[in-house]
């Protein structure tokens, strides 16, 4: 009789695991595939195109602070904390280290920023457009 039982038992086992094997054997191999993409040759154009003119565009600023590297590093971390939606860069002007802020194409939306940015740091400055690099 127990001979009987584990014959069931092992025949169970084998009508269980079979299923399982099968359908992960069929799922590894089903995943094979080749991905063909077709992409317009003027794509690349026009991606050249943005980035020249991403390097060649005058945007307003606002300049939050300046000092020596170290408190201009301090500077920048609370700017970002402060103002996280915004791009912050320390920039060198010998001999001293300036802390801006933004990338504004208009004047009325730098303008906006820097009345938000000048209650949080009084010695704001609102820069006029110069082409900057990236």
């Amino acid at each position: 009789m127990q001979l009987a039982q584990n014959h069931i038992i092992t025949a169970m086992k084998k009508l269980i695991c079979l299923p399982i094997l099968f359908l992960t054997i069929v799922s590894i191999y089903g995943q094979e595939g080749q991905l063909h993409i077709e992409q317009d040759e003027k794509i690349e154009e026009l991606l050249e195109l943005y980035k020249s003119a991403l390097n060649t565009t005058e945007y307003y600023r606002i300049q939050v602070g300046f000092g020596t590297h170290a408190q201009a590093q301090r500077i920048k971390a609370n700017v970002e904390q402060d103002f996280p939606s915004l791009v912050s860069k320390i920039d060198f002007d010998s001999p001293t280290y300036r802390v801006r802020l933004g990338r504004f194409k208009t004047k009325m939306e730098a303008e906006r920023k820097f009345n938000e940015v000048r209650a949080k740091y009084p010695n704001a400055m609102l820069l006029k457009p110069e082409k900057s690099a990236r």
